[in-house]
């Protein structure tokens, strides 16, 4: 019998709920991380599509890339490039339950480097 939300799931949805309240119809730069890899998308939500992805399975970076820092911030950069090749500068960061900390934080300042609005 389940309870109810769990603090993740809680996170994500506050998260969301604000960034579509301020997000003025811009795409979303998505952030999900595991364990091993991080993931980053670039999603039109209301055509409902992917704009642009990168992640630390890209065969480019598969073997050498895993779960630091480093690996997040190339995720960043390559995310960042991805969408201004797809012609999408200003984006909303949601960083779905996860706290801006970290890996999480090495992607989004890469991106920002990368040439990223948010």
């Amino acid at each position: 019998m389940a309870k109810g939300l769990s603090l993740f799931e809680k996170r994500r949805r506050r998260n969301r709920t604000a960034l579509r309240a301020r997000g003025a119809g811009r795409p979303r730069l998505s952030v999900h991380r595991s364990g091993r890899h991080i993931y980053a998308q670039v999603i039109d939500d209301e055509a409902g599509r992917t704009l642009a992805q990168a992640s630390t399975l890209d065969k480019d970076v598969r073997g050498k890339a895993g779960a630091t820092a480093e690996a997040a911030a190339d995720v960043g950069k390559r995310v960042a490039d991805a969408a201004k090749a797809a012609g999408v500068t200003q984006v909303v960061f949601d960083r779905g339950g996860f706290l801006f900390h970290g890996r999480v934080k090495a992607l989004a300042e890469a991106a920002r480097e990368g040439g990223l609005e948010f």
